[in-house]
C-alpha cells in the first residue's frame, strides 16, 4: 500500500522524522506507539497525505464545528460523495436517509445523545466519539487514527477498536494503550526520537516486552 525509504520529517522547523522506512501492507492492521514526542503524529499525517484518496483520518485535534449538531458534525464525512446543492439542502433539511444511517452509527457507538445536540455541549469522550463517527462515514477502506480513543475507558476503547477494525480493510493507529496494541492488531511499530525501534507482530510480544520499550525510549530530542 504504501513504502517509505529514509524519509525525514521537520516539525516547526526541528525534524521530528529522521530517515525512517517503513512499509505499510494492504489489509495490515498497525499500531504506532511510542513515547510524547517520538513523531508518531507527525508520521500518520505523512501517511494520510500519501493516501488520502482512500483513507479517513481520526486526528486528535478532532476538527469538529461546536456550533453544529452531532448530526452535521458527523455528516460532514460524507461531504466529498455528494453534490455541493445536495450537501445544502441536506444542512437545511437533513434527509432521512442519513438520519436514520448517523443514529444508527451513534447508536453502535454508544453514543446515547440526541443528534440535534450542538457539539460543545458534550463532554470529552461524547465529543471523540463524534470524530469517530464522522470518520466512519467517510466509508473508506483505510482508516488513520491518532489517539482517537484516549479520553475513553478501557472497555469502551476496546468496543470501538474492535468496530472500527471490522469495518475498514486497513488501519494505521496511533496508540498510547499496549493492551489495544497487543490485543486488537497485527503489528505493533514503536518510534523513538523519529525513527522506528520496533517493528514486531504483536503476536510475539508481550505486555512486559512493550513495557519495556516504553520503559526504555521514554526521553525524546523533540516536542
Amino acid at each position: 500500500m504504501l513504502a517509505l525509504e529514509s524519509i525525514s520529517l521537520n516539525y516547526q522547523d526541528k525534524t521530528v522524522i529522521d530517515k525512517l522506512s517503513l512499509t505499510i501492507n494492504k489489509g495490515e492492521k498497525l499500531a504506532i506507539v511510542g513515547a510524547s514526542g517520538a513523531g508518531k503524529s507527525t508520521l500518520l499525517t505523512h501517511i494520510y497525505q500519501k493516501l488520502s484518496k482512500d483513507a479517513a483520518l481520526c486526528s486528535q485535534s478532532q476538527g469538529l464545528v461546536d456550533a453544529l449538531s452531532v448530526y452535521h458534525n458527523v455528516y460532514m464525512g460524507a461531504l466529498a460523495r455528494h453534490f455541493w446543492l445536495y450537501n445544502l439542502a441536506n444542512l437545511v433539511w437533513p434527509f432521512k436517509r442519513h438520519l436514520t444511517e448517523i443514529k444508527q452509527l451513534c447508536d453502535n457507538l454508544f453514543l446515547d445523545v440526541d443528534l440535534n445536540t450542538k457539539v460543545s455541549d458534550l463532554s470529552g469522550g461524547q465529543r471523540q466519539r463524534v470524530a469517530i463517527a464522522r470518520a466512519l462515514y467517510q466509508q473508506q477502506p483505510l482508516f488513520l487514527g491518532d489517539e482517537a480513543f484516549s479520553a475513553l475507558d478501557p472497555v469502551m476503547a476496546s468496543r470501538l477498536v474492535e468496530l472500527v477494525l471490522s469495518r475498514h480493510e486497513t488501519v494505521v493507529m496511533v496508540l498510547h494503550d499496549c493492551d489495544l496494541a497487543l490485543t486488537h492488531f497485527d503489528r505493533i511499530v514503536g518510534l523513538h526520537q523519529g525513527k522506528v525501534a520496533l517493528d514486531k507482530p504483536a503476536r510475539v510480544l508481550d505486555a512486559q516486552q512493550l513495557g519495556d520499550f516504553f520503559d526504555e525510549n521514554t526521553v525524546s530530542v523533540t516536542p
